[in-house]
């Protein structure tokens, strides 16, 4: 009877070493990259729920869902360290010019985050709306990523909370130092932002009213920061004329806050400052080597989009919008503003003379219909219609307007660009909302990079140039930065993971936007998972929309 029982149990034991696992997504038969840089193999992915429950070499399996990923690459969904998506996903919650390029995770908060807001500050939100018109149902950081969550989202999201935020929230647009008791209002907003999952806090210094705070301020914010393990992340002061001394003015934030830092969109603007790019990598480099732990992203284009804003002096955007626009019809001010704006900035950053001339500046967002014939003009177009001087016209088109008016600057160099993909500490980020080709985002024309960053750096720069590895590339777009985030569980393909996966077609994925016709999906994009649900199938849009809010480590550590 004993041998009996012996052999009934080899026999069962033998029956389950033959039976298949069983899986509800099985990805087989694709070229596995991992997101920690190391070689690609040829291998499975298994997924349970939200979870990754297996991946590794090829597994003799089932899935419910079942991907044959043959000659196609299998890796981490990506992370969009500069996401401007904040209002984007409100409108429409596919995140569809993203999710197409494989990215997962849409972080926000360059300078200015959706909270924490006052009363105040939810007016002129609501005043200022154009194209994406929505209830604020949230005050603070923590109650927008939740609504976001609540909503339904395709993507992930996270976001650093604003210096510019805590400044607006206490000091107004005041060209001032904050009083010590304002000053520690703002601390306290921080300190609730990091409890509440912010990632750290977030500056963009060339910007009124950004532009006022001093460093001993961000200093005293990124210290908060620093307490619940979060990061510093900068729009530095200047990324042309005085690059270096910006580049100096973070190091000396993230050494005196004992806070890693990171440089958004790295780059040398105007062809005057190419030549600065060794001696700004050895200013970082540098300080790396002292155990400061800085770190970079990009978007992979040589031109940058932002406002007219950025041409103009900041003293004569001082309390906002509508101060600025009084003031622009002064005859006095607006001579002084025009002579400003031919020459370089003193001390303060002139995309306008950085690009070299209005010819390189394209005017790509209106508020007013009336204005929006002027999309995808330049500058020095619009000026000889009217017949008026450039500098003139880009007032009036402000005052006009009664916005800032989207505006694309040529400012960078292709050399520079590849260069900057080869740093190790080199992230990405598209510096761009989350769009698609249908109204209301078709009333203006985005830079190229929201529909194509992430594709452009696989497509031209990995398999067409070869600037750097595909291992490489994944790393720096999901693994690097994930680990920067200091984000658990996901950023790579390992089991117990958030099974945030990306399936593309490493010899056809590509972007197609471009600046005279920018609402062009990227194509190569093939299958894309958020939290174990497919968002993507077979270059398709679902419809799901599974995206979380990602708390970043202060959440953690105090709840």
């Amino acid at each position: 009877m004993k041998n009996v029982s012996i052999l009934v149990f080899l026999f069962a034991l033998l029956i389950s070493c033959q039976r298949k696992q069983s899986f509800d997504v099985l990805i087989k038969n694709g070229q596995i990259i991992d997101g920690t840089a190391a070689p690609a193999y040829v291998g499975s992915v298994g997924i349970n729920a939200d979870t990754i429950a297996y991946v590794g070499e090829t597994l003799n399996a089932t899935g419910k869902i079942e991907i044959d990923a043959n000659g196609l690459s299998v890796a981490p969904g990506f992370i969009n360290m500069l996401s401007w998506a904040t209002e984007s996903l409100i409108v429409d919650g596919k995140s569809e010019s993203d999710i197409r390029q494989g990215v997962t995770l849409e972080v926000m908060g360059e300078g200015w985050s959706m909270g924490p807001w006052n009363d105040t500050m939810k007016e002129s939100a609501k005043k200022n709306q154009k194209d994406a018109y929505y209830e604020i149902e949230w005050t603070t950081l923590g109650e927008y990523l939740n609504y976001l969550q609540n909503k339904g989202i395709a993507t992930n999201v996270a976001s650093f909370v604003g210096a510019t935020t805590l400044r607006v929230h206490e000091l107004k647009e005041a060209d001032r130092p904050p009083t010590a008791e304002e000053l520690e209002r703002m601390k306290a907003l921080a300190q609730t932002a990091m409890e509440e999952g912010a990632m750290g806090i977030g500056s963009s210094l060339i910007y009124a009213p950004a532009f006022y705070a001093s460093t001993q301020e961000l200093i005293a914010l990124c210290k908060v920061a620093s307490e619940y393990n979060g990061m510093y992340i900068s729009h530095i002061r200047s990324e042309g004329d005085y690059w270096l001394e910006a580049i100096d003015e973070l190091i000396q934030i993230a050494k005196a806050a004992d806070i890693p830092a990171e440089i958004y969109h790295l780059k040398a603007g105007g062809k005057d400052n190419w030549g600065k790019w060794e001696s700004a990598i050895a200013k970082i480099d540098s300080a790396r080597k002292t155990g400061l732990k800085i770190t970079t992203d990009m978007y992979t284009y040589t031109a940058g989009a932002t406002g007219l804003d950025a041409a103009m002096p900041p003293w004569v955007q001082e309390g906002g919008y509508g101060d600025w626009a009084r003031r622009l019809q002064d005859p006095v001010i607006r001579q002084k503003v025009a002579e400003e704006m031919r020459a370089k900035g003193e001390g303060w950053e002139n995309l306008m003379f950085a690009a070299g001339s209005p010819d390189k500046m394209i005017l790509n967002g209106f508020r007013n219909d009336s204005l929006r014939y002027l999309t995808g003009k330049t500058l020095a177009e619009v000026a000889k219609m009217r017949g008026t001087s450039p500098e003139e016209t880009a007032m009036d088109l402000v005052v006009q307007d009664s916005s800032r008016v989207g505006t694309v600057y040529f400012l960078m160099s292709e050399e520079n660009v590849k260069k900057q993909l080869t740093l190790p500490y080199m992230s990405f980020g598209s510096d761009a909302a989350s769009v698609a080709p249908v109204p209301p985002f078709t009333n203006y024309n985005p830079h190229p990079r929201a529909y194509g960053n992430f594709a452009r750096l696989l497509g031209k720069y990995v398999r067409d140039e070869q600037i750097i590895g595909l291992e490489e590339a994944v790393y720096k777009l999901s693994g690097l930065p994930a680990s920067n985030l200091k984000l658990k569980k996901r950023g790579t393909l390992a089991k117990g993971n958030f099974a945030d996966v990306a399936i593309f077609d490493g010899a056809k994925i590509i972007d197609k936007a471009t600046f005279d016709e920018p609402h062009q999906f990227a194509e190569g994009m093939i299958h894309v998972f958020v939290n174990g649900e497919q968002v993507l199938d077979n270059g398709d849009h679902t419809g799901a929309t599974p995206g979380r809010f990602v708390k970043g480590p202060g959440y953690t550590a105090k709840n």
